[in-house]
């Protein structure tokens, strides 16, 4: 299987990399557009400044790219927040698939959320095999809040997506390559998709 993983500068690539080569699997790295779109499944990473990350997006044509693409595409952390409308990070335009807007904590009494946190309300075929209150691994200032396209969600002060998914686009707020076990199942659930999973 030809596997991608987005590299636009911005990515946690590496632990992504190595966590699908732990499940059996040799993910290349690319930003090359054409590399991305003849994919079996792209990976879609992303840690930092949103504005920071778009921008590198658009220096390789890859906003253009992404939202085209007909395979099964997993946006991780920042990555799933570029998939949305915007974000309130840097007041930022986002690739706009998922139907949703990216909001600051607040009042939290700590931000950002660091560490582990449960996921419940799962609602999709990513989530195979895996409970209720799992526990995933996440750091994050911003979330998605929750909409149409939720197929999972996190409390920190309040309810948000911490997965989503729209046809072959599926976003993760949390790092299943962090995750331990559990994480490294939603990783491999996604890897096992069909290209026309509904």
């Amino acid at each position: 299987m030809n596997i991608v993983i987005i590299d636009y500068g911005a990515g946690n690539t590496k632990s992504v990399q190595f966590a699908c080569n732990r499940l059996g699997y040799n993910p290349i790295l690319s930003n090359i557009p054409d590399v991305i779109s003849s994919a079996d499944k792209v990976i879609f990473p992303g840690v930092g400044q949103a504005g920071n990350a778009m921008e590198m997006l658009k220096n390789s044509q890859l906003d253009l790219t992404i939202p085209q693409l007909k395979q099964p595409v997993l946006g991780i952390c920042l990555g799933m927040q570029l998939l949305c409308n915007s974000t309130e990070e840097g007041a930022t335009k986002g690739l706009g698939i998922f139907d949703v807007d990216v909001k600051r904590f607040s009042n939290q009494k700590k931000v950002p959320q660091m560490g582990w946190n449960t996921i419940f309300n799962l609602e999709s075929n990513l989530f195979e095999g895996i409970k209720n209150d799992a526990y995933m691994y996440l750091v994050h200032s911003y979330f998605a809040e929750l909409g149409k396209h939720t197929i999972s969600q996190t409390k920190y002060g309040v309810n948000y997506s911490s997965a989503l998914k729209k046809d072959n686009f599926y976003g993760v707020q949390f790092h299943p390559e962090k995750s331990s076990t559990v994480g490294a199942e939603v990783l491999r659930n996604f890897l096992n998709l069909g290209n026309l999973e509904s």
